[in-house]
């Protein structure tokens, strides 16, 4: 796949994002700096050239490694969730294209991204677009196990599906932190948004939101290489 090389952000585009910053809003998404902040960062960067018309549609596109880019009113719902503030200590688990990743960087928040698949981690680590966010820290590794040695952390992001959150993970978020992740439902097919809030060090409040469509979350690395590496 050829992704975009340069940083170009036309009228065209722009236009084309405040529609789809218009559709998001229309579909449930409240908080004004979640509508801001993605109307402000450039989606068309983060995806296939053969797949730019798509852009600013709101639906999920294919990246490389059979995984996709979110809708952008799932990368919305659940920075919603989030609940951000300037300087939060983020984990994001499943870096993918990194568009989730930007929008996150976006409040200047500090932001710890792993990615299992090699190809999507040096893909992104190369990023024209990260060199204006020097608040992300990339790491290649096992989603499943966090960055321990950076925890805790006061919020914590899975992108992918997940039977039930890893121990890890809820381990490495601070008391009083929120856990943002979909869980399978009964039928493993669509998942349910899960906000957990850690109240203590074995203590948690879940509160259940609307059903998604996520891939898996898979546990371990991923080599490869890529032969369109952004320069």
């Amino acid at each position: 796949m050829n992704f975009m090389l340069t940083e170009e952000d036309s009228y065209w585009h722009k236009g084309l994002r405040k529609k789809l910053i218009e559709t998001i809003a229309a579909k449930g998404i409240k908080d004004e700096k979640v509508l801001s902040i993605m109307n402000a960062v450039p989606r068309h960067l983060f995806i296939d050239s053969a797949l730019i018309k798509y852009a600013y549609e709101n639906k999920a596109l294919p990246i490389e490694c059979e995984q996709t880019i979110s809708h952008p009113f799932t990368v919305a719902y659940q920075t919603q969730l989030l609940d951000i503030s300037k300087d939060d200590k983020i984990l994001e688990i499943g870096t993918g294209s990194g568009y989730q990743t930007i929008v996150l960087a976006a409040y200047k928040a500090m932001v710890f991204t792993i990615e299992r698949q090699k190809i999507l981690y040096d893909k992104f680590s190369v990023m024209p677009l990260l060199k204006k966010y020097h608040n992300v820290k990339c790491f290649y590794g096992d989603g499943y196990k966090g960055l321990k040695t950076y925890a805790p952390f006061d919020k914590i992001l899975i992108t992918a599906a997940v039977p039930t959150v890893p121990q890890q993970l809820l381990e490495q978020l601070k008391p009083g932190g929120i856990m943002v992740v979909p869980i399978n439902t009964a039928n493993k097919t669509t998942q349910e948004m899960k906000k957990i809030i850690r109240l203590s060090a074995t203590q948690f409040k879940v509160e259940t939101f609307d059903q998604f469509q996520f891939v898996p979350m898979l546990e371990g690395k991923k080599s490869g290489t890529s032969k369109h590496l952004i320069q």
